[in-house]
């Protein structure tokens, strides 16, 4: 790819519109420019044009997005057949465990959900089709780190913000560069109190025909209800077996 092949104004675009989040859902042209560290002027441009375009509101002083952004999000989740493809499998696990499960693809230093079967809230925020969580303290992000090439997987962490969500979050390069390669060893990932005190999973990868980690899948409970003993020998069996169904499926 030459740059000249690069359009930098659709890549300042979506700069802006990714500087949105739960945390800064309102700003102004002043904070977009700090938070993308575009130009002030080039930063009101962006903003004026999703504006235009439905994409954006503005009140006389702040931003917001608007519910048309999604349609960006949705066109990948229309365009891939892989969420069509788990969410039937997604939705027997669940029935069979009484538990949520989920199915992720890595995006950067976070995982992406992209189908989700939900059976009961065990976390304190809403997960869905295009919810996003920090790969290093995830089951499937750990799945997914563990079947990278170690360069691949180090880049990724080195760029991550290490944060202890709980006590019990592995929150430094050490600890998780051991864990991976213990996910990678045994072939699943549990995560024990490390996102959210009293929330316990556990995720397999999910391997196309050729082998190749395509996805992962977890089931989410929490831990009054399942310890996570009680994951290996009750849901991990359930998992291989979805694991192996789906494997000559994914291409």
């Amino acid at each position: 790819m030459r740059p000249g092949d690069i359009i930098n104004g659709l890549v300042k675009g979506l700069a802006v519109i990714e500087c949105f989040d739960e945390d800064h859902a309102s700003l102004s042209i002043t904070d977009v420019a700090n938070r993308t560290g575009l130009e002030r002027a080039t930063a009101r441009r962006c903003l004026l044009t999703l504006t235009s375009l439905g994409y954006a509101s503005y009140d006389g002083k702040f931003f917001r997005l608007t519910p048309r952004v999604l349609n960006l999000g949705h066109s990948y989740l229309a365009a891939t057949p892989l969420p069509r493809l788990l969410q039937p499998f997604l939705d027997q696990l669940s029935a069979q465990t009484n538990e949520s499960s989920s199915a992720a693809v890595l995006d950067g230093t976070e995982i992406l959900y992209v189908a989700r079967a939900s059976h009961r809230r065990v976390m304190s925020i809403n997960l869905g089709a295009g919810a996003r969580m920090p790969a290093y303290c995830t089951s499937m992000g750990r799945i997914l780190l563990a079947s990278l090439p170690q360069s691949a997987a180090r880049d990724i962490l080195d760029r991550s913000q290490l944060i202890a969500y709980t006590p019990k979050t592995k929150a430094d390069l050490p600890a998780i560069s051991t864990e991976l390669a213990v996910v990678a060893a045994q072939g699943f990932a549990v995560i024990d109190e490390e996102l959210e005190l009293g929330l316990n999973s556990i995720a397999v990868p999910l391997h196309n025909a050729k082998g190749e980690v395509v996805a992962a899948i977890n089931i989410g409970a929490q831990s009054a209800r399942a310890s996570t003993s009680h994951m290996i020998a009750t849901f991990l069996p359930l998992m291989r077996k979805i694991q192996s169904e789906l494997r000559p499926l994914l291409r």
